[in-house]
This record gives structure tokens, sequence and C-alpha cells, in this order.
């Protein structure tokens, strides 16, 4: 590593310019975990459905399916 990239890597000051003093800690933190919800597919599973119109349109199905089952 040349002597200008390593002082690069060890330059963790934040620069003037950035001013996070009127900053919010998690400000938008209860909103962004009601509206995400990442679910990973197995690669087999992936290959069936590509999309996510794909995988809910399933759900939806088999939630109607054991809703039908269980009255």
């Amino acid at each position: 590593m040349s002597q200008e990239n390593e002082q690069e890597v060890n330059n963790d000051e934040m620069r003037a310019e950035y001013d996070f003093s009127g900053g919010v800690r998690g400000k938008y933190y209860e909103a962004f975990t009601k509206s995400s919800n990442v679910v990973i597919l197995d690669p087999d599973v992936a290959e069936v459905f590509r999309d996510s119109a794909s995988v809910n349109e399933a759900l939806r199905l088999l939630a109607k399916i054991a809703r039908s089952v269980s009255a």
C-alpha cells in the first residue's frame, strides 16, 4: 500500500462541511421497519418465483386455501 493510500485509510476525521450537529439518530427507523420486509428465497424457490408479484400471488392463494380448510 502506498503512503498516500495509507494516509487516506487512516484519516477518519469528518470534514468540516459534514455538519450533523442538528441530526437525530434513528429519526426514520420506525417508519422503515414498518414499510420494509425483506425475505431471502432459497435458489430453487427463486427459480420459480422471479418477482415479488408472483410470490404475493402464490402466498395469497395459499392463505385462501388455508382459510377454507380451517373453516
